[in-house]
Protein backbone atom coordinates (compact mmCIF):
# COMPACT_ATOMS: atom_id res chain seq x y z
CA UNK A 1 0.00 0.00 0.00
CA UNK A 2 1.38 3.41 -0.94
CA UNK A 3 2.18 6.46 1.12
CA UNK A 4 0.74 9.97 1.12
CA UNK A 5 3.03 11.36 -1.59
CA UNK A 6 1.20 14.68 -1.57
CA UNK A 7 2.50 15.15 2.01
CA UNK A 8 5.91 13.47 1.74
CA UNK A 9 7.14 15.13 -1.45
CA UNK A 10 6.58 18.81 -0.58
CA UNK A 11 7.76 18.29 3.01
CA UNK A 12 11.08 16.65 2.10
CA UNK A 13 11.68 19.10 -0.74
CA UNK A 14 11.06 22.05 1.57
CA UNK A 15 13.41 20.67 4.22
CA UNK A 16 16.11 20.00 1.61
CA UNK A 17 15.75 23.54 0.30
CA UNK A 18 16.05 25.04 3.79
CA UNK A 19 19.58 23.69 4.38
CA UNK A 20 22.87 25.34 3.49
CA UNK A 21 25.09 22.78 1.78
CA UNK A 22 28.25 24.77 2.46
CA UNK A 23 27.48 25.00 6.17
CA UNK A 24 27.15 21.21 6.21
CA UNK A 25 30.56 20.84 4.61
CA UNK A 26 29.27 19.72 1.22
CA UNK A 27 31.08 21.05 -1.87
CA UNK A 28 29.30 22.84 -4.71
CA UNK A 29 30.86 20.47 -7.20
CA UNK A 30 32.01 21.35 -10.70
CA UNK A 31 28.75 23.02 -11.71
CA UNK A 32 27.24 25.82 -9.67
CA UNK A 33 24.08 25.02 -7.73
CA UNK A 34 20.98 26.03 -9.63
CA UNK A 35 18.62 25.63 -6.68
CA UNK A 36 18.79 26.37 -3.02
CA UNK A 37 19.60 23.68 -0.43
CA UNK A 38 20.64 20.05 -0.76
CA UNK A 39 20.33 17.78 -3.76
CA UNK A 40 18.70 14.37 -3.39
CA UNK A 41 22.03 12.62 -3.75
CA UNK A 42 23.47 14.71 -0.91
CA UNK A 43 20.62 13.81 1.43
CA UNK A 44 21.10 10.16 0.48
CA UNK A 45 24.81 10.43 1.19
CA UNK A 46 24.25 12.04 4.60
CA UNK A 47 21.62 9.42 5.46
CA UNK A 48 23.74 6.50 4.28
CA UNK A 49 21.19 5.17 1.77
CA UNK A 50 21.16 4.91 -2.02
CA UNK A 51 20.04 7.83 -4.17
CA UNK A 52 17.43 5.63 -5.83
CA UNK A 53 15.95 4.62 -2.49
CA UNK A 54 15.84 8.19 -1.21
CA UNK A 55 14.21 9.31 -4.47
CA UNK A 56 11.51 6.67 -4.10
CA UNK A 57 10.91 7.75 -0.50
CA UNK A 58 10.61 11.41 -1.47
CA UNK A 59 8.21 10.54 -4.27
CA UNK A 60 6.04 8.41 -1.96
CA UNK A 61 6.86 5.20 -3.87
CA UNK A 62 8.71 3.27 -1.16
CA UNK A 63 6.39 0.49 0.08
CA UNK A 64 7.93 0.08 3.55
CA UNK A 65 10.43 2.29 5.35
CA UNK A 66 12.20 1.19 8.52
CA UNK A 67 12.50 3.35 11.62
CA UNK A 68 16.29 3.35 11.16
CA UNK A 69 15.98 4.87 7.68
CA UNK A 70 13.48 7.49 8.88
CA UNK A 71 15.86 8.43 11.71
CA UNK A 72 18.78 8.65 9.26
CA UNK A 73 16.85 10.97 6.93
CA UNK A 74 15.73 13.07 9.90
CA UNK A 75 19.34 13.49 11.00
CA UNK A 76 20.47 14.32 7.47
CA UNK A 77 17.79 17.02 7.15
CA UNK A 78 18.38 18.34 10.69
CA UNK A 79 14.72 17.82 11.63
CA UNK A 80 13.50 18.84 15.05
CA UNK A 81 11.34 16.61 17.26
CA UNK A 82 8.02 17.74 15.80
CA UNK A 83 9.29 17.43 12.23
CA UNK A 84 10.58 13.92 12.96
CA UNK A 85 7.17 12.90 14.29
CA UNK A 86 5.49 14.35 11.23
CA UNK A 87 7.86 12.52 8.86
CA UNK A 88 7.38 9.24 10.70
CA UNK A 89 3.61 9.51 10.35
CA UNK A 90 3.40 10.52 6.70
CA UNK A 91 5.69 7.66 5.68
CA UNK A 92 3.32 5.09 7.17
CA UNK A 93 1.20 3.23 4.60
CA UNK A 94 -1.79 5.37 3.75
CA UNK A 95 -5.05 3.83 4.90
CA UNK A 96 -7.46 6.44 3.58
CA UNK A 97 -7.24 8.69 0.55
CA UNK A 98 -7.06 12.43 1.22
CA UNK A 99 -9.91 13.00 -1.23
CA UNK A 100 -12.13 10.74 0.86
CA UNK A 101 -11.32 12.77 3.97
CA UNK A 102 -11.95 16.09 2.25
CA UNK A 103 -15.33 14.99 0.92
CA UNK A 104 -16.44 13.05 3.98
CA UNK A 105 -19.32 14.30 6.08
CA UNK A 106 -18.84 16.12 9.37
CA UNK A 107 -17.53 13.89 12.15
CA UNK A 108 -19.15 13.95 15.59
CA UNK A 109 -17.14 15.90 18.12
CA UNK A 110 -15.64 13.79 20.90
CA UNK A 111 -17.33 14.25 24.28
CA UNK A 112 -15.60 16.04 27.14
CA UNK A 113 -15.65 14.11 30.42
CA UNK A 114 -17.80 15.52 33.26
CA UNK A 115 -14.72 15.74 35.46
CA UNK A 116 -13.00 18.03 32.95
CA UNK A 117 -16.10 20.21 32.73
CA UNK A 118 -16.07 20.45 36.52
CA UNK A 119 -12.44 21.57 36.35
CA UNK A 120 -13.35 24.24 33.80
CA UNK A 121 -16.08 25.53 36.09
CA UNK A 122 -13.74 25.51 39.09
CA UNK A 123 -11.36 27.82 37.22
CA UNK A 124 -14.21 29.91 35.86
CA UNK A 125 -13.94 32.89 38.22
CA UNK A 126 -10.32 33.75 37.45
CA UNK A 127 -8.77 31.61 34.71
CA UNK A 128 -10.10 31.51 31.13
CA UNK A 129 -9.85 27.92 29.91
CA UNK A 130 -10.80 25.94 26.83
CA UNK A 131 -10.67 22.24 25.94
CA UNK A 132 -9.46 21.74 22.37
CA UNK A 133 -9.92 18.62 20.30
CA UNK A 134 -8.35 17.32 17.07
CA UNK A 135 -8.01 19.94 14.38
CA UNK A 136 -8.21 22.74 16.98
CA UNK A 137 -11.94 22.26 17.58
CA UNK A 138 -13.18 24.04 20.70
CA UNK A 139 -15.00 21.30 22.62
CA UNK A 140 -15.72 22.96 25.97
CA UNK A 141 -14.93 26.20 27.81
CA UNK A 142 -15.77 28.18 30.91
CA UNK A 143 -17.46 31.58 30.75
CA UNK A 144 -14.18 33.47 30.61
CA UNK A 145 -12.62 31.16 28.02
CA UNK A 146 -15.67 31.44 25.82
CA UNK A 147 -15.46 35.24 25.68
CA UNK A 148 -11.70 35.83 25.67
CA UNK A 149 -11.27 36.32 21.92
CA UNK A 150 -14.61 35.52 20.26
CA UNK A 151 -18.08 34.94 21.68
CA UNK A 152 -17.93 31.18 21.19
CA UNK A 153 -21.50 30.52 22.37
CA UNK A 154 -22.90 32.65 19.55
CA UNK A 155 -21.06 30.70 16.84
CA UNK A 156 -22.46 27.70 14.95
CA UNK A 157 -20.82 24.45 16.04
CA UNK A 158 -18.76 24.09 12.84
CA UNK A 159 -17.26 27.56 13.42
CA UNK A 160 -16.12 26.69 16.94
CA UNK A 161 -12.64 25.94 15.72
CA UNK A 162 -9.62 28.14 16.34
CA UNK A 163 -8.01 27.49 12.96
CA UNK A 164 -11.20 28.40 11.09
CA UNK A 165 -11.68 31.52 13.21
CA UNK A 166 -8.13 32.75 12.63
CA UNK A 167 -8.26 32.33 8.84
CA UNK A 168 -11.93 32.74 7.97
CA UNK A 169 -13.58 35.02 10.54
CA UNK A 170 -13.83 38.60 9.22
CA UNK A 171 -12.74 40.09 12.56
CA UNK A 172 -9.75 37.80 13.16
CA UNK A 173 -7.09 40.38 12.28
CA UNK A 174 -8.72 42.89 14.63
CA UNK A 175 -8.95 40.35 17.46
CA UNK A 176 -5.30 39.29 17.12
CA UNK A 177 -2.95 42.30 16.73
CA UNK A 178 -0.13 39.87 15.92
CA UNK A 179 -2.29 38.01 13.41
CA UNK A 180 0.55 36.82 11.18
CA UNK A 181 2.34 35.14 14.09
CA UNK A 182 -0.91 33.60 15.35
CA UNK A 183 -1.76 32.30 11.87
CA UNK A 184 1.68 30.76 11.38
CA UNK A 185 1.35 29.10 14.78
CA UNK A 186 -2.00 27.61 13.78
CA UNK A 187 -0.54 26.15 10.59
CA UNK A 188 2.47 24.70 12.40
CA UNK A 189 0.19 23.22 15.07
CA UNK A 190 -2.05 21.53 12.51
CA UNK A 191 0.98 19.88 10.90
CA UNK A 192 2.24 18.82 14.30
CA UNK A 193 -1.14 17.20 15.02
CA UNK A 194 -0.91 15.23 11.80
CA UNK A 195 2.54 14.09 12.92
CA UNK A 196 1.19 12.87 16.23
CA UNK A 197 -1.54 10.86 14.47
CA UNK A 198 -4.14 12.13 16.93
CA UNK A 199 -7.48 12.62 15.21
CA UNK A 200 -5.78 12.73 11.83
CA UNK A 201 -9.01 12.54 9.79
CA UNK A 202 -10.46 15.58 11.54
CA UNK A 203 -7.21 17.53 11.13
CA UNK A 204 -7.13 16.70 7.43
CA UNK A 205 -10.74 17.82 7.05
CA UNK A 206 -9.96 21.19 8.68
CA UNK A 207 -6.91 21.59 6.44
CA UNK A 208 -9.00 20.81 3.33
CA UNK A 209 -11.60 23.41 4.31
CA UNK A 210 -8.96 26.07 4.94
CA UNK A 211 -7.18 25.34 1.67
CA UNK A 212 -10.48 25.91 -0.09
CA UNK A 213 -11.34 29.04 1.87
CA UNK A 214 -8.09 30.94 2.39
CA UNK A 215 -5.32 31.78 -0.05
CA UNK A 216 -3.14 32.91 2.86
CA UNK A 217 -3.57 29.53 4.53
CA UNK A 218 -2.56 27.76 1.33
CA UNK A 219 0.61 29.84 1.12
CA UNK A 220 1.52 29.22 4.76
CA UNK A 221 0.72 25.50 4.48
CA UNK A 222 3.14 25.17 1.56
CA UNK A 223 5.97 26.39 3.82
CA UNK A 224 5.82 22.96 5.54
CA UNK A 225 6.38 24.35 9.06
CA UNK A 226 5.88 21.87 11.89
CA UNK A 227 5.77 22.98 15.51
CA UNK A 228 3.87 22.01 18.64
CA UNK A 229 2.93 25.12 20.61
CA UNK A 230 2.28 24.13 24.22
CA UNK A 231 2.96 27.52 25.78
CA UNK A 232 3.52 31.11 24.83
CA UNK A 233 2.25 34.67 25.03
CA UNK A 234 -0.65 36.00 22.98
CA UNK A 235 -2.09 39.48 22.46
CA UNK A 236 -5.87 39.55 22.19
CA UNK A 237 -8.08 42.57 21.58
CA UNK A 238 -10.96 41.74 23.90
CA UNK A 239 -14.42 43.22 23.29
CA UNK A 240 -14.85 44.08 27.00
CA UNK A 241 -11.55 45.58 28.14
CA UNK A 242 -9.44 46.14 25.03
CA UNK A 243 -6.03 44.59 24.55
CA UNK A 244 -5.09 41.69 26.81
CA UNK A 245 -1.65 40.06 26.98
CA UNK A 246 -2.04 36.52 28.27
CA UNK A 247 0.21 33.54 28.81
CA UNK A 248 -1.21 30.28 27.51
CA UNK A 249 -0.36 26.75 28.61
CA UNK A 250 -1.68 23.66 26.84
CA UNK A 251 -1.97 20.41 28.80
CA UNK A 252 -2.69 17.10 27.01
CA UNK A 253 -5.39 14.99 28.64
CA UNK A 254 -3.84 11.48 28.61
CA UNK A 255 -7.12 9.61 29.09
CA UNK A 256 -8.82 11.62 26.33
CA UNK A 257 -6.70 11.18 23.18
CA UNK A 258 -6.51 14.29 21.05
CA UNK A 259 -7.89 16.61 23.76
CA UNK A 260 -5.98 19.42 25.45
CA UNK A 261 -6.83 21.79 28.25
CA UNK A 262 -5.57 25.30 27.52
CA UNK A 263 -5.43 27.99 30.22
CA UNK A 264 -4.85 31.73 29.84
CA UNK A 265 -3.26 33.67 32.70
CA UNK A 266 -1.12 36.74 33.42
CA UNK A 267 1.87 37.23 35.77
CA UNK A 268 0.83 37.95 39.36
CA UNK A 269 0.84 41.66 40.16
CA UNK A 270 1.24 42.72 36.55
CA UNK A 271 -0.84 45.26 34.65
CA UNK A 272 -1.96 42.36 32.46
CA UNK A 273 -3.35 40.55 35.51
CA UNK A 274 -5.27 43.67 36.57
CA UNK A 275 -6.85 43.87 33.14
CA UNK A 276 -7.66 40.17 33.13
CA UNK A 277 -9.39 40.58 36.49
CA UNK A 278 -11.41 43.50 35.12
CA UNK A 279 -12.49 41.29 32.22
CA UNK A 280 -13.54 38.52 34.62
CA UNK A 281 -15.56 40.93 36.76
CA UNK A 282 -17.45 42.24 33.75
CA UNK A 283 -18.35 38.77 32.49
CA UNK A 284 -19.25 37.31 35.89
CA UNK A 285 -21.34 40.33 36.94
CA UNK A 286 -23.79 39.48 34.17
CA UNK A 287 -24.67 36.12 35.68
Amino acid sequence: MGHAADEITPFLKARRASLDATALGLPDGIARRRVRGLRREEVAQLAGISVDYYTRIEQGRAPAISDAVIDAIARALRLNRDERAFLRNITLPRRRADGEICHAGAEPRPPVRPQIRELLDAMGESVPAVVYGPGMDMLAWNRLGGRLAFDVESLPEEERNTARLVFLHPEARAVYPDWEDVAEGVVATLRSEIGQRVGQARVQRVVCDLKDGSEVFRRMWEAQTVRELNLGVKRIRNAEVGELVVTFESFPLPTDPGQRLCTYTAPSGSAAETKLRAFAEKILDRV
